[in-house]
């Protein structure tokens, strides 16, 4: 559970392993452990220390320097940029990192430090899309891979939701012209529980002042009907996020596409995932943020 190979650090840090390589060679930046068929592995105590590296690759700090410093040293320089920095422009990779490390260490103050200063920095828009999102997407990485710990996953998810929830709940109740032509019904299907990213759907489409209305994880498909049919909605948006055969993916998308056929349905999955879909007329599927948000600016 807590030993890496390279190829999932690349993922998790957004360094690649040929960089990792090179840290590793040149400036002794992790000190990876070999099995006894003499593979490297490293632990996430390692991951924890490239983490904090990458979050500060923005500072005038060279790489050989940060590499030579203990994991102590690295902390307390991680805690001053967080409270302290002012970059000129927005280093969206040290949050996303330092969100990550918050996760493996179990560690709320660090994540609350580090939320608090992005918002400050870069408003709540900017926060859940260039920030929160990517953070969600390493770690449902390291979710899918087995290599999040389902304690680590759902101590940092538990954070998440609380602060998506209270964003949302600040932001203003639309109108009820606005609810009449344009309204949103969000759902994930049934034995589907990772909401985060269904949350963050709300959070957007609520501050771009649609109706929403949000049925949450684990819907079971005849409430699904009986929601539509008491609500009226406009656009249907749920997610695909648990591992599935693709012959399930597609017999659900055909089967709503073809019972709503007067209603526009947003599918959101992964881009591999979405590779194995045949996509009904009425259907667009959305693969990140930025499709979810060019929706509604067209």
């Amino acid at each position: 559970m807590d030993l890496f190979s390279i190829s999932q650090l690349q993922q998790f840090s957004g360094i690649k392993a040929h960089t990792i390589r090179i840290w590793e060679q040149r400036y002794n930046a992790l000190k990876p452990g070999r099995s006894e068929g003499n593979t490297r592995y490293y632990s996430g105590d390692q991951l924890r220390r490239l983490l904090n590296i990458v979050s500060l690759l923005h500072t005038d700090m060279k790489i050989s320097e940060l590499c030579a410093l203990s994991d102590e040293k690295l902390n307390r320089l991680i805690e001053k940029q967080a409270t302290f920095a002012q970059p000129a422009h927005p280093e969206f990779e040290f949050y996303i990192a330092q969100i990550n490390a918050a996760a493996l260490e179990y560690n709320e103050l660090r994540f609350d430090k580090v939320f608090s200063n992005a918002l400050l920095r870069y408003g709540l828009k900017d926060t859940y899309i260039h920030i929160i999102y990517p953070s969600l997407d390493r770690l449902s990485l390291m979710w899918s891979a087995s290599m999040l710990a389902p304690a680590q996953e759902h101590f940092i998810t538990g954070l998440f939701r609380q602060k998506f929830l209270a964003a949302t709940d600040a932001l203003p109740v639309p109108t009820a012209a606005t609810a009449a032509k344009d309204a949103w019904l969000l759902f994930l299907p049934e034995d589907e529980w990772h909401e985060l990213g269904l949350l963050l759907a709300n959070y957007l489409l609520r501050l771009a002042g649609k109706k929403v209305f949000y049925l949450g994880p684990n819907l079971p498909y005849d409430s699904l009907v009986a929601a539509v049919k008491a609500v009226k909605p406009s656009n249907l948006l749920y997610f695909l996020v648990r591992k599935n055969d693709p012959e399930i993916d597609q017999e659900l998308l055909t089967r709503i596409s073809q019972q709503f056929h007067h209603i526009h349905i947003y599918t959101a999955c992964d881009v591999a995932r979405a590779a194995d879909l045949k996509k009904p007329k009425n259907c667009t599927l959305l693969h990140a943020v930025d499709d979810l948000v060019a929706v509604w600016e067209k």
